[in-house]
């Protein structure tokens, strides 16, 4: 075995912050997110003075506040699959990023988030600007490192890469204390802290290669079954198995459903992809799941907002199987028959091999043609001849011109929705949202994130009024990098999806949601956050033109449409109930009658 050349670096004299930044450069990170202060200024310097000597290769992007950064390093992380770095301060800096920390724990989102911390003599005295990180990241991050020892800096930055984005990707916190990062001492260019725990888990992970006995038995139960369907979530995406979950699809003719972070696994314009399902799926796709009588699951976790009733999901599945990298969402909301715990691309190509050299077919054309008359007779529809801004229009209109490869990002709520639903995606990463967390002001500095991760590529954060205040000052931010975003807000003067729960739960009353009496002008903010393109849209007959103006112009472009402040989101299947008790809307078709029943006292939003 040959021993690993030596970094060119190696023996050099260093301080902490430039070793810092030269184990960001060899883990690849060419962006960073951050936002400067006192305890930090050490890293700061040592970023400028790296990126001086070698003609900036690891730009630093500024936000308006550090949640923003946070969002950024994740929007980058998420559309690139590559590990996001955000760099704040103490204190109030690092408080700040405990939101998209969070929320990328809950969707599992490789980032890094480094925060400067008082020194190490001042750590407990109630230093200006100090805050307990490791108390209050520990309960939301993957991992948490204060780095007290600074002998061990260089091995814990390339410990923490290490595990941001192994296993269930997740964000890592590191704590450095000012004083570490001014010390002085030899670089030894490689190196990484033992932590055999993790690895041991990490080694069975790879290891846990699928036996031909556990692949007979799937395929022994697949094929008795009449109606198979996949179930795919974001753990398809993370794990970089989309290509192989389209070969397995495709050479047995398996449709497919996702959940709203596994969009984009499949092409959405696939003939065997039902779209999404779940709360707010489509409702063909929440009827083949009551149809089906096989199930796969595929790094998805059977969550409230997809089986809220988790004993009548799949009622019909006289068989479920379930794949993904975490044990401890085997049979943790729903029981399955089989399961498997590994690398999700190195089973899925597993299978795909077994099921070829055994010769499997079948003909599932009969379930295949009942998938099509669900796709069409339930399709997803809107009042088309409505003389007000329609929210799907507009969507469909943008959709229309990008052809399902441009990158989407979203705030929070029923445009969220909305663009899941008639948005097409060809391919994974063009979908960033916030799932788990549900974190309104996400899509602004995610929208920039994603592009600095794909710099030619066409970015659209598609947002709502209240979504977008929540993290308004990014704008600033988009123009001052000069980033060709274009950013949509449908605008229907308030909390849409509280308004229609009010509605449908609450008779009607609109306590704290409706903004209709806000005096915001968000073209002039717009404006004078250096937009040249900031418009307002507020007549149908205009939606096509001036679509077609926004998408197209050449820099940084702004549009708010005034939609149907009544437009609501449908279908709608209700907290705690089944896909049976669907909530269709006006102008999409419903199986049965359905009488729209309160959540149940204990049940969430």
């Amino acid at each position: 075995m040959m021993n690993q050349a030596a970094h060119p670096l190696a023996g050099a004299s260093m301080t902490g912050a430039e070793m810092l930044v030269q184990v960001l450069a060899d883990e690849g990170v060419d962006t960073i997110f951050g936002y400067s202060g006192g305890a930090i200024l050490p890293i700061y310097d040592a970023v400028f003075r790296f990126n001086q000597e070698h003609n900036s290769p690891m730009p630093l992007i500024v936000p308006a506040n550090e949640q923003g950064a946070g969002f950024m390093a994740a929007g980058y992380a998420r559309a690139s699959g590559r590990v996001g770095v955000a760099l704040v301060t103490s204190g109030p800096g690092a408080t700040n990023t405990v939101t998209p920390v969070r929320d990328s724990m809950a969707d599992s989102v490789p980032i890094v988030v480094i925060c400067g911390q008082v020194s190490t003599t001042a750590i407990g005295t109630d230093a200006f600007q100090e805050a307990p990180v490791p108390s209050i990241m520990g309960a939301v991050a993957k991992h948490v490192f204060l780095i007290t020892d600074p002998t061990k800096l260089e091995a814990t930055v390339r410990t923490a890469f290490e595990i941001a984005r192994t296993g269930r990707p997740g964000p890592v916190v590191l704590d450095v204390p000012k004083d570490v990062q001014n010390w002085k001492g030899v670089f030894h260019g490689s190196g990484r802290l033992p932590v055999p725990g993790y690895r041991q888990r990490m080694n069975r992970l790879e290891a846990n290669k699928l036996p031909e006995a556990a692949c007979a038995d799937l395929f022994s139960a697949l094929g008795k079954a009449s109606r198979p369907l996949i179930y795919a979530g974001g753990g398809v995406i993370n794990g970089s198995a989309a290509f192989a979950l389209r070969e397995f699809s495709r050479e047995f003719q398996l449709p497919v459903v996702t959940t709203l972070m596994g969009i984009g696994a499949v092409d959405t314009r696939d003939r065997l992809s039902m779209r999404m399902l779940g709360m707010h799926g489509t409702a063909f796709a929440n009827y083949a799941v009551d149809d089906c009588d096989f199930l796969i699951a595929l790094g998805a976790r059977f969550d409230d907002r997809v089986a809220g009733n988790p004993t009548k999901f799949a009622g019909g599945a006289k068989f479920i199987a379930h794949l993904d990298i975490d044990a401890s969402e085997i049979n943790k909301v729903k029981n399955v028959q089989w399961s498997h715990v590994g690398l999700m691309p190195d089973a899925l190509l597993t299978l795909l091999d077994y099921g070829k050299r055994a010769g499997f077919k079948r003909d599932w054309s009969k379930w295949l043609g009942h998938c099509d008359e669900l796709r069409s007779k339930y399709a997803m529809n809107y009042d088309r001849n409505s003389c007000l801004i329609q929210p799907y229009y507009v969507i469909e209109e943008i959709n229309r011109l990008t052809q399902g490869e441009a990158i989407i990002t979203t705030g929070v709520g029923q445009h969220q929705m909305w663009a899941a639903q008639y948005f097409d995606f060809r391919s994974p990463r063009l979908w960033l949202t916030s799932g788990s967390m549900g974190t309104m002001g996400f899509g602004l500095p995610a929208a920039v994130g994603a592009q600095y991760a794909h710099r030619k590529r066409l970015v659209i954060d598609c947002d709502g009024d209240a979504s977008i205040r929540m993290n308004v000052g990014e704008l600033e931010t988009v123009t001052t990098y000069e980033l060709p975003i274009k950013v949509l807000v449908l605008n229907n003067c308030g909390d849409g999806m509280v308004k229609q729960w009010q509605k449908l739960f609450h008779n009607g009353r609109l306590s704290a949601s409706d903004k209709s009496l806000h005096t915001k002008d968000f073209v002039k903010a717009a404006q004078a956050d250096g937009f040249k393109y900031a418009a307002r849209l507020d007549k149908k007959a205009d939606v096509p033109r001036v679509i077609g103006e926004f998408i197209g112009f050449a820099g940084p472009a702004f549009l708010e449409v005034m939609i149907d402040p009544d437009a609501g989101v449908y279908p709608m299947v209700g907290p705690g109930q089944a896909y049976a008790d669907m909530i269709t809307g006006e102008h999409i078709p419903s199986r049965t009658k359905v009488i729209v029943k309160e959540p149940d006292a204990s049940e969430m939003f």
